[in-house]
Formats: structure tokens, C-alpha cells, sequence
């Protein structure tokens, strides 16, 4: 039983990226814990209709991957700096310090929403090996409207190298993804039912199964 952790700049991120994986370690018996770095509120100008629908959408997401815990940090949506980082990187700390996560999933270092890159960014600095000596594997999802819009330069690329035979669990997949109702669009908008099975089935192809995720492995420590 392996003990994994998925870091969400923002709550849809880790269906989107990884929820056929999450599915599958489920399946396996392992426990799956949910780090939510960022949240909407009625200070920064949403609804309180639209906080409400968002913390139904959580507890419905959460209660449906199984998750062991759900940790929410709070720091307001599109408002991620380089200077979040001072009180950011703590925080994970001290979730990662309880959790204890082997397996940590997060969003793309690159991603074209800054809430992304400041997210991974302090999630690494959370991973080293003499102060989390229990993290052991740290892979990246591709998000969809902000992993293939990020810069077209080398430095920013997404290099799959990590694939997860998802064929099992994509129709739950897709159905947890449906919770999200407000952040999916049509067609040519990215975030649609539509694109996220054409993806799934690029990545299936590329490891020769019929729908996949696919992961850039950041660090991976073989040991005990």
C-alpha cells in the first residue's frame, strides 16, 4: 500500500491531469490524499454562490477518488507570486510532514497559468530527500488549456516520459470530471469532454493501450 499525494493549484486540475491514475491507485489499495493550494471567495469578487458550489464540488470530487484527506491552503485564485513562495512553502511542508506521501503528483512546472509554476515550484522545494526522506517518486500532469499553452521554447516543454493504462477507469474519469460542469466548455475551448478523450487516446496510442495519462517523471529514488 503506497501512500500518494496530488497537489491542485486549482480544484479540477487533478482530474483533468491524473484522475484515471488516482482511480487506479485506489483500486490498488493505496491512499490518495489532495493538497488544493489555491480558492475562490467572495473578498476577491465571486458569489457566494459560487463559493458554495465550489466546496460541494470538492467534497463531491473528494468522496468519489476516495481521498483520504483534503487540504486546502486558501491563497486567493490568480494571486500566486514568487513572494507566496515565503509562507507557501511551509505550509506544503507541513502537509507533506503529516501526509508522508511516497508518490507526489503536481501540476507542470511550465504551465502558462502562473498559479501552476509558483504551485510547482514550492511543492519541489518540499521534496528533498534529507527533510522528506519518504517522498520517493515526483511525476507531473499535463492540464489542459495550460500545459500546451505555455511558451513553445525547449526550457518549458512537457516530455511525457511516465505512462499510467488508464482504459479501466476513464468513464469514472470522465465522470468526475462532469462535476466540474462550470469549467468545461465546447469545442474549440480546451477544457471539453470531447478533448480530454482525444488526449487520452493520443497518450493511450503512445503506450499501446486504449486511453493513457501522461507524466514527466522529476524524480524517482528506489529504496525501501
Amino acid at each position: 500500500m503506497k501512500t500518494v499525494i496530488v497537489v491542485s493549484a486549482h480544484p479540477d486540475d487533478e482530474v483533468i491531469g491524473a484522475g484515471g491514475t488516482l482511480l487506479k491507485h485506489r483500486s490498488n489499495g493505496d491512499r490518495i490524499h489532495w493538497l488544493i493550494i489555491t480558492c475562490v471567495s467572495e473578498e476577491k469578487g465571486f458569489t457566494k454562490e459560487r463559493v458554495e458550489s465550489r466546496a460541494k464540488e470538492i467534497e463531491t470530487v473528494a468522496n468519489m477518488f476516495g481521498m483520504e484527506s483534503v487540504h486546502q491552503l486558501n491563497y486567493p485564485t490568480m494571486g500566486l507570486s514568487g513572494s507566496s513562495l515565503i509562507t507557501l512553502v511551509p505550509e506544503i511542508s507541513k502537509v507533506f510532514n503529516e501526509v508522508k506521501p511516497e508518490i507526489v503528483y503536481c501540476v507542470n512546472r511550465s504551465d502558462a497559468h502562473s498559479d501552476h509554476r509558483i504551485t510547482f515550484d514550492a511543492v519541489m522545494a518540499c521534496t528533498k530527500s534529507f527533510r522528506y526522506p519518504f517522498v520517493k517518486q515526483v511525476l507531473m500532469y499535463e492540464c489542459m488549456s495550460e500545459t500546451e499553452f505555455a511558451p513553445n521554447l525547449a526550457e518549458n516543454l512537457f516530455l511525457p516520459n511516465y505512462f499510467v493504462d488508464i482504459t479501466e477507469f476513464f468513464s469514472q474519469k470522465i465522470e468526475i470530471t462532469a462535476i466540474y460542469e462550470s469549467e468545461l466548455g465546447q469545442h474549440p475551448f480546451p477544457r471539453n469532454m470531447r478533448n480530454i478523450e482525444a488526449l487520452a487516446t493520443f497518450r493511450g496510442a503512445t503506450a499501446g493501450v486504449e486511453y493513457a495519462e501522461a507524466f514527466q517523471l522529476v524524480k524517482y529514488i528506489d529504496k525501501k
